[in-house]
């Protein structure tokens, strides 16, 4: 597909598993832009993309693949364009790709509150399903120091409205994000919160912190101390270990310093040995090194 004709705004960011799914951009940038720990969005002010420029770029879409199955709407959350806006994106979708069957997308726990259980069934029969929601964390402490915007509570109720309207969707977590010595409070409760739910994948980040994010300068000024590799692997153990729902975890992207990838209860312990592995044969520097390198890319 000649990418090069179509409308994307910097850096396009979709979760490993959209690969083979078509990047279609109707926002570009953050509407809230304001967790402390992200940079990805640096630099990107906020913007609708016309409609002028979906049509043009769902058109390049059809030529090259008509028969496209699934579309992923790119930007951080386009889920928190209006009900009608995303309406007519859904009906848009339908017009030049018939053979669509899903259209994924980013989303806040922020982005779902605003629409009614009613409006999400509606979305789900054109085709919205597998939405990925940026949760990071269940701790309400945690949530609370990285300004998230939202609680462990709202992680819950807006979920549910998901669930209620069948629209199937994929949560974050993110080692690290508590800080040092802080992880452990943020696994259990994390893993609380999650357990209540029905979440399609459960995917696993590593914190990262990159000089322009406003976390980063907190770091140094002292203000956040980052968890140890080990404490972060550590983390994770214990929040793997306390999951009792069934769902598949993705820990594949880059950031993970140990890449796995099964469903649970089925490969738990498979997993956990894994982990354990790693933590007996791998030095704090070998893994920091790893992290540094990250940073580098």
């Amino acid at each position: 597909m000649e990418i090069e004709k179509m409308h994307f705004d910097g850096q396009i960011w979709r979760p490993p598993y959209e690969a083979s799914s078509q990047l279609l951009q109707v926002t570009a940038g953050c509407t809230y832009h304001k967790c402390k720990f992200c940079s990805l969005y640096h630099g990107t002010k906020f913007r609708l993309s016309p409609v002028s420029e979906v049509e043009s770029d769902l058109k390049i879409i059809h030529e090259y693949q008509p028969k496209a199955r699934r579309v992923f709407l790119t930007g951080a959350n386009p889920f928190a364009l209006s009900y009608n806006r995303l309406l007519d994106l859904g009906l848009l979708i339908r017009k030049y790709l018939p053979y669509c069957e899903t259209i994924g997308t980013f989303s806040r726990i922020a982005d779902i509150k605003s629409k009614s259980v009613e409006e999400l069934k509606n979305l789900r029969h054109l085709k919205f399903d597998s939405i990925s929601i940026g949760t990071e964390s269940g701790d309400d402490e945690t949530l609370s120091r990285m300004n998230k915007g939202n609680t462990a509570a709202d992680i819950l109720e807006q979920c549910r409205k998901l669930e209620e309207a069948n629209i199937r969707y994929n949560l974050v977590y993110l080692t690290g994000l508590a800080g040092k010595g802080k992880g452990q409070q943020n696994a259990i409760h994390t893993a609380e919160i999650f357990n209540q739910l029905h979440p399609f994948t459960i995917n696993f980040v590593s914190l990262t912190v990159f000089p322009e994010s406003e976390l980063y300068q907190e770091i140094q000024e002292g203000k956040f101390i980052e968890a140890s590799e080990r404490e972060r692997l550590l983390e994770l153990r214990t929040f793997i270990s306390a999951l009792s729902i069934r769902t598949t975890l993705l820990g594949n992207t880059v950031s993970n310093t140990i890449p796995f990838v099964g469903m649970i209860p089925d490969d738990k312990v498979r997993i956990l040995n894994e982990l354990d592995a790693t933590i007996r044969q791998s030095t704090e520097i070998e893994l920091k090194q790893y992290r540094n390198g990250i940073r580098s890319l």
